[in-house]
């Protein structure tokens, strides 16, 4: 029986939340060694701390580093009683990619996790073992039912309204370093009855850099069922000029739950960030890779004061009922993503 057969269905995010889970930085020099362990885990702690001040945050890693990550926590002055540790060892730190998937069945308010195959974007950064097997892990430490989503998915690749329909991008769900074996229509309805959605919308590419080959979470958000925040970028050198104006072209074509066209509003990029030698010679930095938690959202800034502050005072209009928080990504996105490919939220029971 699937998640969707059983009556779950993907809550939208700003829906009431019970937790974020984090995965925490390991301690491998492919990713995380010498000094950049040390300003990733301060980071993490940063924004474990703010996660805390709306609800708990619940982290993934080896029993072995709590201590040390309780500590840290305490000095970024987490709240200490929100802060809780799960004896779950895994590869890296994309806790929306790899993590468990929540579902909820609306009738009963029981949440449910659902389990997809993680293959670490198509098996660029190997190995993925420990990552792949986290939903199936706290599925386990909670006690929550787990349906199998029978295919390749990361949660960066999704965005959900909430009223049945699903946006994602055609150069992740259809490249063939997923699911080669799986038809367009087939990954459709996998996706069907695994969220419990109805209709699938579909962009083309994402942003330059993008190690995911192109997540939805760093182009378009969906602010209510019928509300979407795109990105644009209006520079005519930049490569993601003609990506976003087609995006936007296709947002502008779709029409929401009630049939009518999509409300698409407008963010621009950040200007580009570069890191001199980094193996990514554009950052996929993107304001849209917010999180929204329990009364508040938080978002990812560059050190760019104004186009930072304007990309802020949007957002702040757009949640006029929580809080915005902007948080310093600037050292994150180095490894390809901030806060949304970080975090994973967990729908309140009941």
């Amino acid at each position: 029986m699937t998640a969707g057969d059983a009556g779950f269905s993907m809550p939208p995010e700003w829906s009431p939340q019970e937790a974020v889970w984090l995965s925490w930085p390991v301690a491998d020099p492919r990713h995380w060694g010498g000094a950049k362990r040390e300003t990733m885990w301060a980071k993490f702690a940063e924004i474990a701390a703010a996660i805390s001040r709306f609800e708990p945050v619940r982290i993934n890693a080896p029993g072995t580093d709590h201590a040390a990550i309780t500590a840290a926590c305490n000095r970024a002055k987490a709240v200490p009683e929100r802060v809780e540790l799960f004896d779950h060892p895994h590869n890296d730190v994309w806790c929306r990619d790899h993590g468990p998937i929540f579902v909820k069945n609306p009738n009963t308010g029981e949440v449910a996790i659902t389990d997809w195959v993680f293959n670490a974007w198509g098996g660029k950064f190997p190995p993925w073992d420990l990552d792949n097997a986290i939903p199936s892990r706290i599925a386990a430490s909670l006690g929550k039912r787990r349906f199998n989503g029978g295919m390749i998915l990361e949660g960066g690749a999704i965005e959900i309204n909430g009223a049945g329909q699903l946006l994602t991008t055609e150069a992740v769900l259809l490249n063939p370093n997923r699911n080669p074996l799986l038809s367009r229509a087939e990954i459709e309805q996998h996706l069907r009855d695994g969220l419990g959605v109805s209709e699938i919308l579909w962009l083309e590419q994402g942003i330059a850099g993008d190690d995911t080959d192109g997540h939805i979470d760093d182009l378009a958000r969906f602010i209510d069922a019928q509300t979407i925040l795109a990105c644009i970028d209006r520079h005519a050198s930049s490569p993601n000029q003609r990506i976003l104006e087609d995006n936007l072209a296709r947002l502008r074509a779709f029409l929401g739950p009630d049939r009518r066209a999509l409300e698409v509003l407008e963010i621009p990029l950040p200007e580009a960030c570069e890191v001199p030698g980094w193996r990514l010679p554009v950052l996929p930095a993107s304001y849209v890779n917010f999180l929204i938690v329990n009364g508040g959202v938080l978002v990812p800034t560059f050190r760019q004061p104004r186009n930072d502050d304007r990309a802020l005072g949007m957002i702040r209009e757009l949640f006029a009922d929580r809080e915005v928080l902007g948080i310093d990504c600037l050292d994150l996105v180095e490894e390809g993503g901030t806060l949304h490919c970080i975090s994973q939220q967990q729908p309140m029971e009941g």
